[in-house]
């Protein structure tokens, strides 16, 4: 099979059998209490899961943190081993994709590959609880980190402000900051219906470790209100692989968190989703809503280029800690009941294509997912089934 897809169609928006007892919360109230609770109970649930034997152990159990848990050499580490990617040598062959130049590009052209698969279908969390985990053990075994994948809690973010955040506030020890401030032209972003105010950046990054970074796929799907970049740009199938190197660019949007991904829709998120539908289509947004939910709500909240493209945004390396906290969200829900929500009838939903068009068949534990070059080895394919618990199937860590 070739290993692209094309991509033509326009932008809408941009059996395992669990053998773990089912185990709830404790008795209280779940539609008041924080999130931090939720991921308390979730932890406890976890651990008391994970058998004493076998292929993970209480003992190799990892623990992922929020970023501001991490102390300032623990951050550059991270920084650095990402680094380390962008400047070693793709994998992705260069006859097929010209502008795969870095190993951190690997992912990027991966995601792009993979857009309409792996959103709005069975497999958006389960292929990119995958993609994250894969990423993490590129940054360890190719670049020598020595820590796990941090987590970006977008609630904090939205009671601080974008910028004064450890993520982004420009320093050694941040993500860099934003992107140099653009006036605005008076034009704001229109996502699925919705007006996105302005955010206070819009040009080339300049502080902190990616300062230096240049950006070399896409745009394929770019949403910016920069002056000569407003409205949507749609890259055609014929260039959306080149080599177009550019300055890395953020435009931090406030209200894009506050509005979609604050305390209190993490927290309705996981307190109020009875079945999986609800909550995985509550977590991307229902089309048309008028909602991005907590998924677009940290994705907008990046802006600039690549950060609002649909199919690029790996490219900024804030990517992998607003999907590690997409997968804590969805594992602080699973911890409710993993019995019914790591496995059986009902823990997975949908169909395997995008918003289901073309329809297509509903998905099950036995169909198949791949990362063509970005995982350690081409060519390896997973079941959905596979990676339904982040201590089953070969991974081995949880939350704090």
């Amino acid at each position: 099979m070739h290993f692209f897809r094309l991509l033509g169609t326009a932008i809408i928006f941009a059996g395992i059998s669990h053998s773990s007892p089912t185990r709830r919360f404790n008795a209280f109230n779940s539609s008041t209490i924080s999130v931090a609770d939720f991921a308390s109970n979730a932890l406890k649930v976890a651990k008391s899961n994970v058998p004493s034997t076998g292929e993970c152990t209480p003992d190799k159990l990892i623990v992922r943190k929020e970023w501001g848990a991490l102390s300032a050499e623990q951050r550059i580490d991270y920084t650095n081993a990402v680094l380390c990617l962008q400047g070693k040598k793709a994998k992705t062959p260069s006859d097929l994709v010209p502008g795969a130049k870095s190993r951190f590009d690997d992912f990027i052209s991966t995601h792009i590959n993979h857009t309409f698969t792996s959103h709005y279908t069975a497999s958006f969390l389960l292929w990119h609880r995958w993609f994250i985990w894969e990423y993490e053990k590129a940054l360890r075994d190719e670049c020598g980190y020595k820590g796990y994948q941090p987590y970006w809690d977008w609630a904090k973010t939205a009671e601080t402000g974008l910028a004064v955040s450890p993520l982004f506030d420009g320093s050694a020890t941040s993500l860099s900051g934003n992107g140099e401030y653009i006036p605005s032209n008076g034009t704001h972003i229109d996502i699925n219906g919705i007006d996105l105010p302005d955010g206070t950046g819009g040009g080339c990054v300049k502080t902190g470790p990616f300062k230096n970074y240049t950006v070399n796929m896409g745009p394929v799907a770019l949403s910016l209100r920069s002056s000569s970049e407003n409205g949507t740009s749609i890259g055609s199938t014929a260039t959306q692989w080149n080599w177009n190197p550019r300055c890395f660019k953020r435009d931090l949007t406030d209200y894009s968190v506050q509005r979609f991904a604050n305390e209190t829709s993490v927290r309705r998120l996981i307190a109020e989703s009875k079945n999986m539908e609800q909550f995985e289509m509550t977590m991307q947004g229902y089309p048309g809503s008028g909602e991005l939910g907590v998924h677009g709500g940290g994705h907008y909240a990046l802006g600039g280029d690549p950060g609002r493209d649909f199919f690029v945004s790996p490219g900024d390396p804030a990517f992998y800690l607003h999907h590690a906290q997409v997968d804590r969200t969805w594992w602080i829900w699973q911890q409710q009941a993993p019995s019914t929500r790591c496995g059986g009838p009902t823990a997975i939903w949908g169909t395997r294509t995008f918003l289901n068009e073309p329809p297509s068949a509903n998905a099950t534990y036995d169909d198949a997912m791949d990362l063509d070059w970005a995982g350690a080895h081409y060519g390896e394919v997973r079941k959905l089934g596979d990676v339904m618990s982040t201590t089953e199937g070969g991974f081995c860590y949880v939350y704090e």
